[in-house]
């Protein structure tokens, strides 16, 4: 009788086979595992799995939404659209930074996208030659970091420090000096997560006029993933890369609908870059895409105009199960955290648990809870693991009674 190391080395055996059978570029077959994914299949198999791994909350997205986009449906809206979304989306974007960060972006620097990741993907293919370097601020989400791989391009982590006794942006700070210094002749992109998914650091609009001024200097760009700009603790929004650049810098900031206004599923994001960029952008998601969904788009109309009131109730929410975690970590006396400046996550370490993707296979085997390991996010979040507490208050007690069980087990 086989086990299930026997299976799981006769999957892996077929998938090498496959790979090898159909051909595949190096790209594809060298792309580097992503132990967060990993982990959410490997806790798909039990069915009272309680997972706070991934980067999304309990509620569906608000009803005002989701009527916009039936009236949408139901008005026939489900033919192909503009490749760059519906100029009425990007004038509702464009509006949107003029009421929220006060600037003023015309709509020929606004390109709509399917997701975040789908925006993030388009601008690295605008940029990245085979060979080329991506100079990265870690932790940061494995997906972008695939990304960079699938263009063919290199990348070089620049680890964020941690300090436990620095109670301000989630105990994490960047050393300017050491990101300069990673930077060579073969550096194209400088790629920054602000807010950071996992740790909840946000850049200082001193530290981005820094990086801006030291890009403009050598011709390098600047892609700026800001996600979760809303959701900045004790601010309106976070600062953005947009704030302190001019309209043709060498920058592009990615951001969703996803987090904000409760969309994960939707798919639905958006690029900012130079209006010299509109073509470039255009001619890739022509290939990639064809474009966003037609009717998706009023939904994302609708959270624009009218979401305002419901990011803050979320932000109470997730403040309040933010500090509730914090107080649970430290009753344990063994996980090391700082209440995160931003997000909806808690990224800790458990002392005696120095393997995190053991350490999370084992609570889903234990206590059915799933969690990322932080060696999903680059090398200095080995060790650490993200939980997301975006969720009811019922959901997450019950999350943290299952650690509690598996630290005492």
């Amino acid at each position: 009788m086989t086990n299930d190391c026997d299976h799981k080395k006769q999957s892996e055996n077929i998938r090498d086979k496959r790979v090898h059978t159909l051909d595949m570029r190096s790209c594809v077959h060298n792309l580097s595992q992503n132990p967060g994914a990993e982990i959410v299949r490997y806790g798909r198999r039990k069915k009272d799995i309680l997972s706070l791994g991934q980067g999304e909350g309990d509620k569906p997205t608000p009803d005002f939404i989701m009527q916009a986009a039936q009236k949408a449906l139901y008005e026939g809206r489900t033919f192909y659209g503009a490749v760059l979304g519906h100029d009425i989306l990007r004038d509702e974007i464009a509006t949107y930074y003029k009421n929220i960060y006060g600037l003023d972006i015309t709509q020929n620097r606004v390109f709509v996208t399917n997701s975040g990741s789908n925006a993030m993907h388009l601008a690295l293919t605008a940029l990245l030659d085979e060979g080329d370097e991506v100079v990265a601020v870690t932790p940061i989400w494995k997906n972008l970091l695939g990304a960079v791989e699938l263009a063919q391009a290199d990348f070089v982590e620049v680890p964020l420090d941690f300090n436990h006794q620095q109670k301000d942006n989630g105990g994490w700070s960047l050393d300017l000096d050491r990101l300069f210094d990673a930077c060579t002749d073969k550096t194209r992109i400088i790629l920054i997560t602000t807010p950071s998914n996992p740790t909840g650091w946000v850049m200082s609009e001193e530290e981005m006029r820094a990086v801006l001024e030291f890009a403009r200097a050598r011709g390098m760009w600047i892609v700026s993933d800001e996600v979760y700009g809303r959701l900045a603790y004790g601010m309106k929004c976070a600062p953005s890369f947009l704030d302190v650049a001019a309209p043709d810098d060498r920058l592009f900031t990615v951001n969703s609908f996803s987090k904000a206004w409760a969309m994960t599923g939707w798919r639905l994001g958006w690029l900012v870059g130079p209006p010299q960029s509109e073509e470039c952008i255009r001619d890739i998601a022509l290939y990639d895409h064809m474009g966003p969904p037609a009717f998706t788009q009023y939904g994302g109309i609708e959270a624009l105009r009218h979401g305002e009131n419901f990011i803050p109730e979320q932000m109470s929410l997730w403040q309040g199960n933010r500090d509730f975690v914090h107080e649970f970590f430290e009753q344990t006396g063994r996980i090391n955290s700082v209440p995160s400046g931003a997000t909806f996550y808690s990224f800790f370490k458990v002392d005696g648990e120095p393997d995190c993707l053991d350490f999370a296979k084992r609570l889903i085997d234990d206590v059915s809870l799933s969690l990322a390991p932080g060696c999903a996010f680059g090398q200095v979040g080995r060790g650490y693991m993200r939980l997301c507490y975006a969720v009811s208050r019922p959901r997450l007690e019950e999350a943290l009674e299952r650690m509690q069980r598996a630290l005492k087990g």
